[in-house]
């Protein structure tokens, strides 16, 4: 890495467009890339470590970090918090080190505002809502479940725009690709 300063690649896109998958793949091939952790209030799902997914906490100590200017950008979403904590990001920043985040519209929203000029959008579009339905459902949702995510989904893929790249998730490897030459741009080479 050069002395440049770190960026901020954030992937957002609706449940079940492939974000996760495609976040795990750049952090397996780019070891110059580190995962921002977030605090949430929801409880772990099966698998999920404390600090390695998630930082798992309770409401009264989101709502502490919030209000103590903590939290580089926050919201609700299907009725729990999540939260970006501030410090760790802004150290790997000055160290020149890049960080992924994987996120809704609403936080890249104020990472961008934050940190306007080290902050890359790449929102993550489904080829189609049916296509989208169907991935929840493959992996597990209950049909409510599915139901509230697609809801969901139409308003996520309105903010589509906001992002300064759009990748549609047809096939995985294509995606990544994509997503590679962006991050390679954004670096400068």
């Amino acid at each position: 890495m050069s002395n440049r300063r770190g960026l901020c690649l954030e992937l957002g896109a609706p449940s079940g467009a492939g974000k996760t998958s495609l976040a795990r793949a750049l952090l397996a091939a780019d070891p110059d890339l580190s995962l921002s952790i977030s605090v949430t209030t929801r409880a772990p799902r099966a698998g999920e470590v404390d600090g390695v997914h998630y930082h798992f906490i309770g409401q009264p100590e989101f709502d502490r970090m919030a209000a103590a200017g903590e939290l580089l950008e926050y919201a609700a979403v299907f009725g729990r918090s999540y939260g970006t904590p501030r410090a760790p990001v802004e150290a790997a920043l000055r160290e020149s080190r890049d960080i992924l985040f994987v996120i809704d519209w609403q936080g890249y929203r104020q990472v961008k505002a934050a940190l306007p000029s080290q902050t890359v959008g790449v929102f993550i579009a489904p080829p189609d809502l049916d296509t989208l339905a169907a991935r929840l459902r493959a992996r597990g949702d209950a049909p409510a479940q599915v139901a509230a995510r697609m809801a969901q989904a139409e308003d996520e893929i309105s903010h589509a725009g906001e992002f300064d790249h759009r990748v549609t998730n047809i096939k995985l490897d294509d995606a990544l690709a994509e997503i590679k030459d962006i991050l390679r741009a954004a670096r400068g080479g």
